[in-house]
């Protein structure tokens, strides 16, 4: 059989995301001050695109649609400086002699950044403890092993290592390590550096250097009853008077279990709601959060060097025309996305019409296809516009994902939300008597009277979901005689 070369031509249908395409998706999944960054860097590299007044976007939008690179050019405008008569020049010369930025806060409506972005970087616990080590009389082996245990402490500030572990880093001897370590603990704040919960604890409790040892004590052999409330147990264990035991207990409850936590550094993550919705006159109202989002339009100044014939070169024209197809995409493809987020917000208050009148108890389960079925869009795009964006309710403000929740048979067939449920489970607990709390199997049997069928392992994962503890950790103190 003889091998051959042959060429055959096949047709057949592909589909492409284009780069036009591809930047619609994106900008459809950003978040508000993602697309405000997005904007301000697309203004930066297209020098197409320029920032407008309102009313001078509305007479371009019409020309979005039909534009091209014959299009009749701007009448260029003129620009002209006056130099008013009553300027102040010492106020002038007077700022702009200065060495720093000069910043004013007279002015009760100029909007100027919060103060807390002013601050200077908070400390962290390594920092603060390294800043004590240097001030105590520690040799340079043992500053090399405080080294050595400050770069294994955790967030709370325990130790996350073994002794072993830290003479083998340092190279040091066991004693010497137990010695440094012990020095550290009691550094502020006392009892960081600890290996577990109970040595942390007790460390605190030796520095308040009290008469009675009887704190000392609770900790280190009966820390089992705090944890489970059991403090006619511990009354009897101890042989000691209920009032005696309570005042010890009500100083270990005062003791910081996480002594590190305060120096955690946590950036404050500002939430800024894309849709608002108000009640105006019995009609729920839906205003996109446009605030400071630049207005966009195409600079007429480089349209106009289109229509200069053969004074500008066929490389500057390509040039020009690609940035100038790049900023009516972009411009378009904004426009398309507040269209869209604001069809879907609609589309969530009308189907979740009882949340926004009554409250989360009301909130019914909702899933992507309703919405797309509603607004006759596909589920993935449903999916891109409600990520990572908030809506500003009656109710507080609430993530576009938050609406859409599981659902959860009544005894009557009739499906209750998941997160209407959690809301009861709150409230449950929430009402319940903290001498008596409620067990998750009594929380399943109260569910079940209000035509609500849930297994008692989901009334676990809920409450476990909410950061409610268990009905036995939940109980109020109850001292024995």
């Amino acid at each position: 059989m003889a091998l051959e070369l042959k060429q055959q031509l096949k047709l057949s249908q592909q589909l492409i995301m284009t780069p036009q395409l591809q930047q619609a998706i994106k900008l459809l999944q950003l978040s508000r001050l993602e697309l405000l960054e997005t904007i301000h860097e697309e203004l930066e590299a297209n020098p197409l695109l320029e920032e407008t007044q309102e009313e001078l976007q509305t007479e371009q939008d019409a020309e979005l649609e039909t534009l091209t690179t014959e299009e009749a050019p701007f009448q260029e405008v003129e620009l002209s400086e006056k130099i008013r008569e009553d300027f102040d020049w010492e106020g002038y010369l007077e700022e702009y002699n200065t060495s720093t930025p000069v910043l004013v806060e007279n002015d009760p409506n100029q909007e100027w950044p919060s103060f807390d972005s002013r601050l200077s970087e908070q400390t962290t616990l390594k920092d603060h403890l390294e800043w004590q080590i240097r001030l105590s009389d520690f040799s340079d082996e043992e500053r090399r092993i405080g080294e050595c245990i400050l770069g294994n402490l955790d967030n709370d500030g325990y130790l996350d290592a073994t002794i072993e572990e830290i003479v083998a880093l340092s190279g040091a001897d066991t004693s010497i390590v137990e010695k440094v370590l012990g020095k550290i603990q009691n550094f502020d704040p006392v009892g960081v550096a600890a290996r577990d919960l109970r040595e942390c604890l007790l460390v605190q409790a030796k520095n308040l250097a009290l008469e009675d040892k009887l704190v000392e004590r609770i900790i280190s052999d009966f820390l089992h009853y705090l944890e489970t409330k059991n403090y006619t147990a511990l009354v009897r264990a101890l042989k000691r008077s209920p009032e005696e035991v309570k005042a010890a207990v009500d100083i270990i409850v005062g003791l910081d279990p996480k002594p590190g936590s305060a120096f955690n550094n946590v950036s404050v993550e500002y939430i800024s709601p894309d849709i608002y919705v108000f009640k105006i006159d019995d009609e729920w109202v839906i205003l996109l959060n446009e605030d400071g989002m630049p207005k966009l339009r195409v600079s007429s100044y480089y349209k106009d060097a289109l229509g200069e014939g053969d004074s500008v070169s066929a490389e500057t024209k390509d040039y020009i025309q690609t940035k100038l197809r790049a900023a009516a995409w972009l411009i378009k493809s904004i426009h398309q996305r507040q269209r869209t987020l604001y069809k879907v917000s609609q589309s969530i208050v009308r189907l979740q019409e009882d949340f926004f009148e009554k409250g989360v108890a009301f909130l019914k389960p909702m899933v992507l296809r309703d919405i797309a079925e509603d607004v006759g869009m596909h589920e993935s795009t449903i999916s891109r516009v409600t990520a990572s964006k908030y809506m500003h309710t009656p109710h507080g403000i609430f993530e576009l994902k938050y609406f859409f929740n599981s659902s959860i048979n009544s005894v009557m067939g009739e499906a209750v939300a998941s997160e209407s449920v959690k809301e009861r489970i709150r409230q449950i607990v929430k009402e319940e008597d903290s001498s008596r709390p409620h067990s998750d199997q009594e929380i399943v049997d109260m569910l079940e009277r209000e035509n609500i069928s849930i297994a008692r392992r989901t009334v676990a994962k809920y409450r476990e979901m909410l950061g409610i503890l268990p009905s036995n950790k939940r109980r109020k103190s109850s001292w024995g005689h």
